[in-house]
Formats: structure tokens, sequence, C-alpha cells
């Protein structure tokens, strides 16, 4: 069983989205299910590692659960997925410690009886840094470091290294590994290893195929076979025969040599490609090369600054970890298991082995997650410190009656939500509350429900939404329940006419309008609320930060609900929304029937059509929904204005209606009030029909050049139907061939979870592209990452949330203190400090 290719085929099924992945010759599961269901023998003879019995019951467990894995829903393979990664870390370490315990293979074992545990241990290799005979400062300019100099400074400060604190964090962006030796019979093609052995010839010549390359060519040979390394010099200064014959005198026949590299097939056999290289006095002595026998850090660089040069300047910064200062107490360090801080310096920049490298990362990871987590925390309770707001009544005779106009009872997980927005009400220090909800979860009955303890309270309501076409859809649902019960509404955006504008503003002004609902107009300086109590936001992820803070300053501190129907990870909520607290609608209403989704090819066009017309003749109407407006000339895609004229020729019984974010507010009213009307059969769009756009009737979306978008946007697509009682579809054509493209695609074929989507998405794209990098606000990391390190941060947030409950003011930790006020500004760039 090899447990290093076990873990690597787990790693690449969890990056693809737990699609069980197509190998060279197996399915990932089949693959699985072939390692697990043949353990290692347990004789002595041939060397074996030995299983315990109900280890071995173990894997034969997960074997068999492997042969099902087809069948398994997507949480239920990232679940069994994770637990196997569990388990096989835990066996190597037990495995480890056998081979440690046993002799090593003798050079008297034949191929035919190999054993199936590697022989394999960390190469012997010298410290990298010792202590300085001159003291280096952290505050020291680098100029001024062993074998740097002015000339090297001036290249280092263009990746912003001025002083020794800089190069010290300052850190890898990668690494390579070949603090892994192995025997020559044991090498397998693309991993990275070590070997140390001895020569057995060396030859150097110039190519006969061309004069200007050069190649050294060495056999090497150890207790378990032989093999050839071959590097290769590009130039006619490596063609002279005095360089040529002074390589063969620096690998002479006999001598002990270190070889690490990427192991690779070639026609002579296993190989490493591009070693490098390094020549010892014996076979067990320390490797004093900074790129053989180790974990080899990788670097960012810019043009003019080799990696040689930053390796440098780390080595001569090391000796100053030892003046770096703990700011974490000991007790937290010892609760959460992390290394210290000038260990972890030390260990992330050079690693004896990857568990230091681990070790020294999630320590590292878990300061940056820390401080961010500490410092939102803060500000949270120093706004519940300095700022009051009206408490407002969670019980009333508006809410009384709300609830007998609807004709459905709330879900668990409203009541569940509910509950938490009117007990924040009822509190003095403003509420701060981010709703999530899925598609269709009901988040706009949650929203009235504030807004209607605010106003029995006798305080304003504002209602501020991003587009035109959601403010219109919230104002037409509210004004309908409004109506009864007798709350005067009104809806102000950029289309409202100037004396409708003057009489909502003064009506505001008096008191007499108790809830408003808009768009970015509701922030201008001449809206002016009497009192207004609560400001509920939704789809908060659209507007600025300024643009939320704008509307808040419209009152004396009023409680704030932000609502979002595009589920954000839990990584992407805390490190985005830290000092707020967060609720999920986590539950549809029932009798939702789940949105039929299928993946089509251009071959796939015709049956597309015909399910649409089967639908429009049983009187439902369609989405078409396209990702330009206008053809493009650099994009080779259908435009919505293009198609619009297609498909009246395909659809000569039908009225097609068009809608995109170019034309005027009252054309979009039109052609979306013709839609919801039954008027036109058919809706080609562009994306401006991902939110607000609510037709029970339609049960057809079809998605063109679905690879064009996010999962997470595809999702807010398909919820446009759904939204009855009718069985409904939504159709992803594409014409992309790219495997992650059909990837993504299976994830919405095979998911209905917004959240679980938007975590694949996150995978997928990254955090910045799921959120959108024009306002996301995410916070410039160093080391840690939103996709990899959730558990870590999760170990922050708590550990955070321990501090403040038992410190609020973090005096007694004074180093911490300062700590958090160095990182955390640094960190946040001011993105979210409003």
């Amino acid at each position: 069983m090899d447990l290093v290719r076990l873990q690597k085929a787990l790693s690449v099924e969890a990056e693809h989205g737990f699609n069980n992945l197509e190998g060279n010759q197996h399915r990932f599961s089949e693959f699985l299910c072939l390692m697990l269901g043949q353990p290692p023998a347990v004789t002595e003879e041939d060397n074996r590692l030995r299983l315990a019995p109900k280890e071995r019951a173990k894997c034969q467990e997960i074997a068999d659960q492997f042969a099902s894995y087809g069948d398994l829903t997507f949480s239920q393979r990232q679940h069994l997925v994770a637990e196997t990664r569990r388990f096989l870390h835990q066996l190597k370490k037990v495995t480890e410690a056998e081979l440690a315990a046993s002799t090593p293979l003798s050079a008297s074992s034949t191929e035919g009886n190999r054993s199936s545990a590697v022989y394999e241990k960390t190469p012997s290799t010298t410290p990298i840094a010792s202590a300085s005979s001159t003291p280096v400062a952290l505050d020291q300019a680098i100029t001024y470091l062993p074998g740097i100099g002015p000339k090297s400074a001036a290249k280092l400060a263009k990746l912003g290294l001025f002083c020794v604190r800089d190069v010290l964090y300052y850190y890898p962006r990668d690494y390579v590994d070949y603090a892994r030796q192995v025997n020559i019979r044991d090498l397998e093609a693309g991993e990275t290893v070590t070997i140390i052995g001895t020569i057995k010839s060396c030859n150097c010549f110039t190519s006969p195929r061309n004069p200007k390359l050069t190649i050294l060519e060495l056999t090497i040979r150890d207790a378990s076979g032989q093999m050839k390394l071959s590097r290769f010099y590009m130039g006619s200064r490596f063609a002279s025969r005095g360089w040529q014959e002074q390589q063969k005198r620096m690998y002479p026949a006999g001598a002990a040599i270190a070889a690490s590299g990427l192991v690779k097939q070639s026609k002579f056999g296993v190989t490493l490609d591009d070693p490098d290289l390094e020549v010892l006095d014996h076979s067990a002595d320390a490797i004093e090369s900074l790129t053989v026998g180790r974990v080899v850090p990788i670097y960012p660089l810019t043009e003019g600054v080799t990696a040689d040069l930053v390796r440098r300047a780390v080595i001569a910064s090391l000796p100053a970890a030892v003046h770096l200062q703990e700011a974490l107490p000991k007790g937290l360090l010892k609760e959460y298991g992390l290394v210290g801080v000038q260990a972890a310096i030390a260990s992330i920049h050079f690693p004896e082995n990857s568990d230091a490298l681990d070790t020294a990362r999630r320590r590292l990871v878990f300061d940056e997650f820390f401080y961010l987590q500490l410092g939102m925390l803060k500000r949270r309770q120093t706004q519940q410190q300095t700022q009051a707001s009206a408490a407002l009544a969670p019980t009333g005779r508006l809410i009384d009656q709300f609830y007998q106009l609807l004709p459905f009872t709330l879900t668990s997980a409203q009541t569940r939500v509910v509950n938490d927005i009117l007990n924040d009400l009822q509190k003095t220090v403003p509420m701060n509350r981010l709703v999530q909800g899925d598609v269709g979860s009901g988040k706009t009955v949650v929203a009235v429900i504030s807004i209607l303890a605010a106003i029995q309270s006798g305080f304003q309501a504002a209602f501020m939404a991003p587009t035109e076409v959601l403010a219109e859809q919230h104002y037409r649902k509210l004004v309908t329940w409004c109506n009864q019960l007798h709350v005067p509404v009104e809806l102000l955006t950029g289309s409202t006419k100037t004396a409708k504008r003057r009489d909502i503003h003064a009506q505001l002004e008096t008191g007499q309008l108790p809830l408003l609902v808009g768009t970015h107009a509701l922030i201008q300086d001449t809206v002016n609320f009497a009192r207004l109590g609560l400001v509920v936001i939704d789809e908060q992820h659209r507007f600025g930060v300024h643009q939320r803070a704008k509307l808040q300053q419209k009152g004396e501190h009023p409680h704030v609900l932000t609502m979002t129907a595009t589920p954000i990870p839990r990584t992407l909520a805390l490190t985005l929304h830290g000092d707020l607290d967060v609720s999920q609608i986590d539950e549809l209403p029932p009798g939702r029937k789940p949105i039929q989704t299928t993946a089509l090819t251009g071959r796939d066009r015709q049956q597309a059509y015909d399910l649409m017309r089967r639908e429009i003749a049983q009187g439902r109407q369609v989405y078409i929904v396209l990702p330009l407006v206008e053809e493009s000339e650099k994009l080779d895609l259908k435009s919505a204005i293009d198609e619009h004229q297609t498909l009246q020729a395909v659809f000569p019984d039908f009225t097609i209606g068009l809608l995109h974010g170019r034309l005027s507010s009252a054309e979009k009213d039109e052609a979306i009030t013709a839609f919801r009307e039954g008027k036109t059969q058919i809706l080609v769009s562009t994306t401006v029909v991902e939110v607000g756009v609510d037709v029970p009737n339609a049960t057809v979306m079809l998605i063109e050049h679905a690879e064009r978008f996010g999962l997470s946007q595809l999702h807010q697509l398909r919820g446009r139907v759904g939204r009855g009682g009718a069985q409904s579809f939504c159709l992803l054509m594409s014409s992309s061939k790219s495997e992650t493209s059909q990837q993504r695609l299976k994830v919405l074929e095979q998911s209905q979870d917004g959240f679980f989507i938007s975590e694949m998405d996150m995978r997928f794209r990254g955090p910045g592209e799921v959120l959108g990098t024009r306002q996301s606000g995410l916070p410039d990391f160093a080391l840690a990452s939103l996709v990899d390190d959730q558990a870590v941060l999760e170990l922050a947030r708590g550990a955070a949330e321990k501090a403040i409950e038992k410190d609020p003011t973090l005096d007694r930790w004074a180093a911490m203190k300062a700590e958090l006020e160095y990182r955390y500004q640094r960190l946040m760039g001011g993105a979210i400090l409003t």
C-alpha cells in the first residue's frame, strides 16, 4: 500500500469536486478499492509492514465503502474522503514508527521479492542558520546583513524588503520537498526525492546535435540498484574542453553523492529531472547545500531578484528570530497546540521536513486569522458600548395581524431567525445581523416582521435593494401586505418623478411615512428620516461599505438587518463579517420540487427547444439567459440582442421579450411586466434577471455559455424557476470541452444546496472571484487560505471569542494587544474598517 499515492489521489478528488475522476487505468473509487483492499502482508521474511488486525479491518471497511462511492451524495462523498485522509494520516505515523524500528532493506533483496513498504528516511543536513557573531536586530536595515550590501539591498527593496523583520515575514509561496531519501529501486515518477549513492561513472561532452549544448552524465548506484542522471548546460562557454574536464574532476568515480529532483521516466528507466547535486566525503555526512536533501523554499520573485539572493537574505536574517516577542499567552498556545513564533518563523523558511513545515504554517496561519477575528470582535464590542439604539417591541398588533395574513406557516428555520432578530431588537445595543438564505427560502417575510417591529414601536424603516428591478419587486410584495395592515409604504428610485420625490421627502421628515423602499436613491443627502429605527439592506454584498454606512447614518444608530440570497461560505462570512451576527435560513418551504438540472452541449440544442415548446404548450414560460448584451469582437459568445432576433425565427408562434441592463427603467419594467402577465412566453435576458424577477409560471431556465458564469451565479439564475408548483427545468448549455468546466457544471446537476455550491465555487475559482473583486473587501493574507485553512479559521475564531469574553479590553495581555493594533490595520488595509 503506497500511502503517498493514496493521499495524492484523495487530494486531487477533493480539489475536483468529488466527481469520481477517471484516471489512465481506473476511476478514483476503483483505485481506492484496489489499494485499500490489499493491505501489506504480515510476514517478516520480506520485511513488510505489520498492520494490526484492527487496522487491516479498517482498510477493508473503507475499501467496501468506496465500492459504492458512485451512489453516494456529494456530502457523503466529502465525508468519506475526509475520514479516509484522517485514517491514512494516522496509519502513516504508525508505519513510519515501524520503519524506524526495522532494519533497512539489504542489497541482496531481489526485485521479485521487493517490499511493498518503501524504505525511506530524512537525509542528514547541516543547520541552515546558527547564532551570528554579529548581533542582528529586527529593525536593522538589510544593507548591513552579511553577504547582502547596498546593491543587493536595492534589488530586495523591489519586493518590499527593507529591514530584517520584513525578510523574516516574507513567506515562501511554495516548497519542493527533497527531505525524503529513498532507494533507487523504489523511485516512482512524479515524486520529489533525494538519492544518496556512489558515483559509478561520469562523462561530460558536447551534444553531437547541438554544439552549444553540453551534457553532464552520471551513473550512480546504491544498495538497491543504479540509475543514470543528466544535467544540461546551454552556452558556448560550457563547450570548452577545460570546463568539461573540470566537471569530471568534481564528480570522480567512487565518490559519495547526494542528488535531489523530480523523478521522471526516460528511455533509460527512471531518472531525476535536472537534479541538484552535492558530492559528500562519505555517504553518512550531512548535506550542506541549500537545495539538496531539504524542503526547499520557493519565494515570490520579481525582475532582477534571484531565488538565491532571497535565500541568502533569509539565512542572514534568521538569527534575529530569537528577538521576536511571543504575543500569544502560554495557555492559548498549549490549548490549541501551537508552536512558538520563533520556531514557526525559522521552520516556515527552512523546515527540517514536511511535518515541521505543517506545524510552522499552522501557527502563522492561526495568527493571521486570530488577529483578524479579534479585531472584528473588539470593534463590535466597542460599538455596543459606545452606541445606543432604541429598544423595539418584539410583539404587538401589527406582527399579530401579519401572521394572520400569511397563507402558510413559517418554516422552523424562518422561526429561528425571526427569534434571533426580535431578541436583538429588544436591546438598546444596535443590531447588526446578516441573514443568509437560499433562493426561495423566505427572507422577505423575515424582513417584514422586523420592519413591523420597528413601525409598531413608533419608528421608521428603510429597505434598500441594489437594483430598481429588485426594489420594485419588494415594493409590490410589501404593498400587498401593508395595505391590509394600513401601513403606508412608498418606493424611491432614480426613476421616481420629481414631484413624487418631494412628496416622499416631506412625509419622511414629518414621520408620516413609516416605510420607504428604494435603491441607492435612499442615501442621497435630501433624504431625511424623522425617526429611523431599522435599516434593511438586501443583497448587501452589491453595495460598497460606504454606501451601507451612509444609510445607517440617516438615523441615531438604527438597528441593521442585511440579507443575501447568495450564500457565502462560512470562511468568507467569518472573514468579511466577523463583526456581525450571522443567521441562516437553511430550509426551504415544504412542497418545493427540486429543479431538474442538466448540462447540455450544442448537439443537444434541439432537445432543449422541444422541452421549451412542450412547457409553453402547457401554459408555462421560459427564460433564456446570455452573458452579453451585444456581440463582442473579442469573445465568441452569443449576445442577448442577436439571440432575441434568432429565436423569433425558431419560435414564430411565440412572443419573445428582451431584457438587459442598457434598457431604460421604463423599458425594463415593461419587459418584466409583459412576462409576468403572460403576454410574452419567452424572455431573453442578460443576468439582470439574477435577482428580483419573480414569475411563478416560468418553468424553464436555459443558460447559454454556462461555463462563463460562477457556480453561485448559476444557482441564483436557476432560482428564477421552481417558484410555483410545477416541475421546473434548468438547462446549462456549454460549448467548453475543459474538464474543469464540466466538473463545475456537474456540481449544479447534482446539488440544489446553495451553501454547498458556494463552497465548491470558492474551491474552483477562489474567494475573490466568488465575491467579485470590486467590493469584496477581502483582507490581504500573507499565508492563510480561506479554501485550505477552514479548520484553523474556526479555531482562531473560537480563541478570539474566549479572549474577548475574559477581558474585553485585552489589557491583561499587553503584547497581544500591541500585536493586534499593528496587524489589524495592516491586514485589512482599511478595506472594511468603516
